[in-house]
């Protein structure tokens, strides 16, 4: 899939470092719903995401971000359906460029205590109330896209 990411989100200083993401989804009478949660410090809209943890694969690494982030586990796509792009703010530096890779997790369960119970809201609606919410455009575009049928 290609996906086109917008150079202006990107600075032009340094290297773009890699994130991954979990796009936690259920099906309902034949139609996708999507999982939000808040990040810790904006309460922005957002999916679950952090950077790779070495000896796991990337999709794996997504899963694990679920779970810390969302109590979510289940079943998380090897393919990923797209990338989107943000600048990440860091303490005492300029904020860095961001990709991050989106692999898609169909959701088993949902738990009340995980590593981050209390730490930010989690929401399910459609993919395309998702979109509305989410700040990055190509993951506006992806969540309009997403129809819970993995290729």
């Amino acid at each position: 899939m290609a996906t086109t990411l917008r150079a202006s989100k990107l600075r032009k200083t340094g290297t773009a470092r890699t994130q991954v993401a979990a796009l936690p989804y259920v099906m309902e009478k034949g139609k996708p719903r999507v999982l939000l949660i808040t990040s810790r410090e904006t309460r922005r809209w957002v999916i679950p995401k952090g950077w790779p943890i070495q000896g796991k694969t990337a999709f794996e690494s997504a899963a694990t971000e679920a779970w810390e982030e969302a109590g979510i586990v289940g079943k998380v796509s090897d393919k990923c359906i797209g990338l989107y792009a943000y600048n990440k703010a860091f303490p005492k530096t300029d904020p860095q460029p961001i990709v991050v890779t989106v692999y898609p997790m169909r959701v088993k369960a949902m738990k009340d205590k995980f590593p981050e119970t209390g730490q930010r809201k989690r929401k399910w609606m459609s993919p395309k109330k998702a979109a509305e919410r989410v700040k990055e455009p190509e993951l506006r575009e992806m969540l309009r896209r997403f129809d819970g049928r993995l290729r």
